[in-house]
């Protein structure tokens, strides 16, 4: 079995009917050619911490049920769409990938594509999911953004990597999914120090937390990032909740107090 196989819970030779997720979808762009969205915790097979719709077999969750929400996802796609993935590592390297490369998992945090019938998959559990479209272009781009990526605006790589395939940066389209929210997000000081250091207008987007703390608003600060790189304001989307306000419908590892959690995927993928 390849790792693709393994990763994207595809089953060789299996017959039996499939279940498909049918939890709430949350979708940025209608009418498209196109197959995307952000999932949350709910609609899978796993159980306890990892209840119900856990991607990862990273996690210490039973590997069959993995396999399973894998196997949900997957009857919502043609039969042999290809589904990418990247062992993410917070930090800002974004991938070029293609179906004949989609199963290697190579290290980095975001992948851009200009094939069809391939899907760009992410995993979350606070951090930020950024889906990209270039829709005339035919270019895609799957970015996971925790605050050292934000940090080292990984978004401006994803937008650069985009532009290569020949995306036009003002015809963009940019969403953001379900992340922790301002309201939830304290760091200590000292990074919010970190941030308005390589960025001043970071400012806007922290505020006084407890002593020696601060908030930051991950979401605002990509926007920024986004807008700054040539997006257009009207083409740059968030969706969904603060997943740590909203743990029962979203993986939240700051919800759980630390611990390990399942995560969820976003996706993103042109249509044969």
């Amino acid at each position: 079995m390849r790792t693709q196989d393994l990763m994207s819970g595809r089953s060789k030779g299996a017959t039996a009917p499939v279940t498909p997720i049918n939890p709430r979808l949350i979708s940025a762009w209608q009418a498209r050619p196109l197959w995307h969205g952000f999932l949350g915790r709910e609609g899978g097979v796993s159980r306890g911490e990892f209840a119900s719709l856990n991607f990862s077999y990273q996690t210490g969750d039973d590997a069959a049920a993995v396999g399973a929400n894998w196997q949900r996802l997957r009857a919502r796609f043609a039969a042999d769409t290809e589904i990418a993935l990247v062992r993410q590592v917070h930090g800002t390297q974004v991938h070029r990938v293609s179906r004949d490369t989609a199963g290697e998992r190579l290290a980095g945090d975001g992948m851009v594509t200009d094939e069809r019938n391939l899907v760009l998959g992410i995993m979350t559990a606070d951090c930020v999911p950024i889906l990209l479209v270039e829709q005339a272009a035919g270019v895609i781009g799957a970015l996971h953004a925790g605050w050292r990526g934000v940090l080292g605006n990984i978004a401006q790589q994803g937008i650069a990597k985009m532009a290569d395939l020949g995306a036009r940066t003002e015809r963009i389209q940019a969403a953001l999914g379900p992340a922790i929210g301002w309201c939830c997000f304290e760091v200590d000081a000292d990074l919010a120090e970190r941030f308005a250091a390589a960025d001043s207008a970071t400012l806007s987007h922290v505020r006084d937390g407890a002593p020696g703390k601060a908030f930051l608003n991950l979401r605002g600060i990509i926007r920024d990032q986004l807008l700054r790189a040539g997006l257009d304001a009207a083409r740059v989307f968030e969706v969904a909740d603060c997943t740590r306000c909203a743990k029962e419908s979203y993986f939240s590892r700051r919800g759980a107090g630390g611990v390990v959690t399942g995560l969820q995927l976003s996706y993103v993928g042109l249509q044969p």
